[in-house]
């Protein structure tokens, strides 16, 4: 079994009114990331006018979002409302190699939007030509490969790591750069293939969209109107936003020296990127998104209607 230290170096978040704030600030958090994510993703599904390339990978984004919170959040509701904040071993290696398998997948689909929003402005004319959707479900596979695959190399090592003495995590979850931190053996190896994949699968996506957006900058500086630059800016400042979100907190986390790591910081950051993103992202994708915002009332109403179909129809005969 693995201690969760959680707030435990701030007494004054474990006060009974603080614990019992926090808990109803994570579980709302909790609920809205469900509703919103689930309600793109039923949206994405099931709306013709949301058939388009952009929506395929918005609504595996919102799959990933909602994937991450449920991967955390329960356990750490569970935790707040119990004396013994513990998760056993197992527990602990399948919510960390899930959660760096959706980390990776997400840097991939999040480059795959930049690619969409290229096309999208500096090749209008050859857009539908170039992402159809066999190579949109391509590149979404690739990014669920890959995640898979960077995961099952960084649980390969973190299993086989001694664990001596007390097993106390200082975090609000289970992540390979904590275990590796609590481990009593010479991790050099760890440490290394950690900074390797996360470089990689880090560095290079983010590359790609800032070569992308680079590009993008360039095509929207040539367009005259100013209505067609401020369409071309509203198309892309929703991804730019997820991608700050994302990225900020994951370069912080991951791409520095282990020296120099704070076990605090890093926490509150895992915190972050866990819970507060996923929360925000439905949110940011949908208050600027008038075809997105058209879609979920549709949706809306098309529950509303099924609902008072079946309210209706339960008091009176099937003919």
């Amino acid at each position: 079994m693995f201690v969760l230290l959680g707030f435990s170096e701030h007494p004054w978040l474990e006060t009974p009114f603080s614990e019992l704030a926090l808990f109803v600030v994570l579980l709302v958090s909790y609920i809205l990331a469900m509703l919103g994510n689930v309600a793109i993703i039923l949206a994405s599904c099931l709306d013709p006018q949301l058939q388009s390339p952009m929506y395929v990978f918005l609504s595996h984004l919102s799959f990933l979002d909602l994937c991450y919170t449920t991967t955390t959040v329960p356990q750490m509701l569970t935790n707040m409302g119990s004396s013994q904040k513990t998760i056993s071993y197992s527990g602990c290696t399948v919510q960390y190699a899930i959660f760096h398998w959706l980390g990776c997948t997400e840097c991939i689909v999040l480059a795959a939007m930049a690619l969409d929003r290229y096309v999208a402005i500096c090749e209008p004319l050859r857009y539908a030509l170039v992402m159809r959707r066999p190579l949109c479900l391509l590149l979404v596979a690739v990014a669920w490969l890959s995640g898979f695959g960077n995961s099952l190399v960084q649980v390969v090592l973190t299993v086989q790591l001694p664990f001596c003495g007390r097993q106390v995590l200082d975090n609000f979850f289970c992540e390979v750069p904590a275990m590796i931190k609590l481990s009593c053996a010479d991790t050099a190896i760890n440490d290394a293939t950690l900074a390797v994949l996360v470089a990689f699968f880090v560095l290079v996506p983010l590359a790609l969209i800032l070569l992308s957006y680079s590009c993008i900058a360039r095509a929207v500086l040539r367009i005259r109107s100013a209505q067609g630059r401020r369409k071309a800016v509203g198309t892309c400042s929703s991804h730019l936003l997820v991608v700050s979100l994302f990225y900020l907190p994951a370069i912080y986390m991951y791409l520095q020296p282990p020296s120099s790591y704070s076990q605090e910081q890093g926490k509150f950051l895992s915190l972050f990127y866990s819970i507060i993103t996923p929360t925000l992202n439905p949110f940011i994708y949908t208050l600027r998104n008038k075809v997105m915002k058209g879609a979920l009332r549709r949706l809306l109403a098309r529950a509303c209607r099924l609902c008072c179909r079946q309210g209706s129809g339960t008091g009176q005969p099937a003919w």
